[in-house]
């Protein structure tokens, strides 16, 4: 049974294979990759965005405390890694072997605790103004970071610019950038043995050498997007040039191989780990090898208020160390991490006092987030939480200056300005200023 977050909502783990929505934040084949060229890439600068949904424990993974009390420190002990002085939790081994290639940001903060408004705020740089739903899918005041990205850069051959899994989150939308930049979502967990894409196989019918005329049949009897009716309607017209995408990518040889993921080693495979973090992490690689400007994956579930230590330690941190240790020593081993950017987070930290139930609240004052690859200079730590972990001590950073030094490395202007459909000009970046430690 998939378990809920504290606050209720449905976040499921449990993935139905090759849904699809219309309109909104999760977009199936036939609404796909309207590319856009209204920028240029200055940089070649991919993006793997790890989104560790219900927030990850910063004093129990990257910032622990020894010598605080008891109600603080947890159960965890501090260990080395290759950089000297450098250490993190010892149940993550894999991870220290692999420091050198990425940083930590340990005084990052925001002023918000929830779910809902802390994740939108972390996918998008923008903290959600009044009137903010976030039982809506997709709830986006602002656009994700992968939906920027792919409005800015666009797509490379013919795969996706912004890919979402093994679920889209319900602040990973477009808002007022369209549907043209909303993810493609494979909605299906590669992890599972049957794991496919239906949206790129044609129907079990049709042989694919007969799409071709399949398409100019369907452009013959479909004169309704020659109508009055199609002129005054944008979305309606829309449909035609998406569906014509829908063609071209179920007939691409890039596209069905970059979503293969069963032309993996069984070695690599299992070193990344056979659960949802480690293969998601192995597609997130296959898919910026690819050509894939921009993938997010959404994985549940950090929301430790029982037994945060028990799910640490037989569950998320196992899959943690797997998972990351693996990406970034694939990365580099195939000479991609310099031209791929990694961040991994949560929407908040937890909080370092423990609870009655062994458990730890959410913390939004002061958490950890990881980066690496893209022109993040490795190796870094950049500042530091008091004695308990509960506020930066020095140097804090939020969303705003993630979102500021991940569009520089990736060649995006965070001064740039994106138009709403009535033609208001909004920055990409609120006041958000470039980490230079990093950078």
């Amino acid at each position: 049974m998939p378990i809920p977050f504290c606050d209720g909502l449905s976040r499921r783990d449990a993935l139905r294979v090759g849904t699809a929505a219309l309109f909104g934040s999760a977009l199936g084949l036939p609404h796909l990759l309207r590319a856009s060229s209204e920028a240029k890439a200055k940089k070649d600068v991919s993006l793997i965005f790890i989104f560790l949904h219900g927030g990850q424990s910063h004093i129990d993974t990257f910032d622990l405390k020894p010598d605080a009390p008891a109600e603080f420190r947890g159960d965890f002990s501090p260990a080395k890694t290759k950089i000297p002085g450098l250490q993190i939790c010892d149940l993550l081994p894999k991870v220290a072997g692999q420091v050198d290639k990425f940083s930590l940001i340990r005084s990052f903060r925001h002023h918000n605790s929830d779910h809902g408004p802390a994740d939108h705020y972390i996918l998008t740089g923008y903290f959600p103004a009044a009137g903010f739903n976030p039982s809506l899918s997709p709830n986006n005041q602002r656009p994700c970071v992968g939906s920027v990205v792919s409005k800015k850069l666009g797509p490379k051959g013919s795969v996706p610019a912004y890919v979402a899994l093994p679920k889209v989150h319900p602040s990973g939308g477009a808002a007022y950038l369209g549907a043209n930049h909303a993810p493609f979502v494979i909605d299906a967990d590669p992890s599972a043995p049957n794991f496919s894409v239906p949206d790129l196989v044609p129907p079990p019918a049709i042989a694919s050498n007969r799409l071709d005329d399949r398409k100019k049949l369907l452009e013959t009897v479909d004169r309704f997007h020659k109508s009055a009716e199609v002129k005054a309607n944008p979305t309606a017209g829309a449909l035609t040039a998406f569906r014509d995408k829908a063609f071209d990518l179920m007939t691409s040889r890039q596209a069905k191989e970059a979503f293969n993921i069963h032309a993996e080693a069984d070695k690599l495979r299992d070193e990344y780990g056979r659960h949802s973090l480690g293969q998601s992490c192995l597609m997130g690689r296959r898919l910026v090898e690819a050509g894939v400007r921009c993938v997010t994956i959404d994985h549940s579930n950090w929301d430790t208020h029982d037994g945060n230590f028990a799910v640490l330690k037989n569950s998320l941190l196992p899959m943690y160390d797997s998972a990351i240790s693996t990406l970034f020593r694939d990365l580099s081993d195939r000479g991609l991490l310099d031209s791929t950017m990694v961040v991994v987070t949560g929407e908040f930290g937890r909080t370092p006092r423990i609870n009655k139930n062994a458990g730890r609240d959410h913390w939004g004052p002061a958490f950890t987030v990881l980066l690496g690859g893209g022109g993040i200079k490795p190796g870094v730590v950049v500042g530091k939480t008091d004695a308990r972990a509960e506020k930066p001590a020095s140097d804090p950073y939020g969303p705003e200056d993630l979102f500021a030094t991940m569009y520089t490395c990736m060649g995006i202007d965070p001064k740039d300005e994106a138009h709403t459909p009535d033609g208001r000009p909004i920055a990409l970046v609120n006041n958000g200023k470039v980490m230079t430690e990093l950078v």
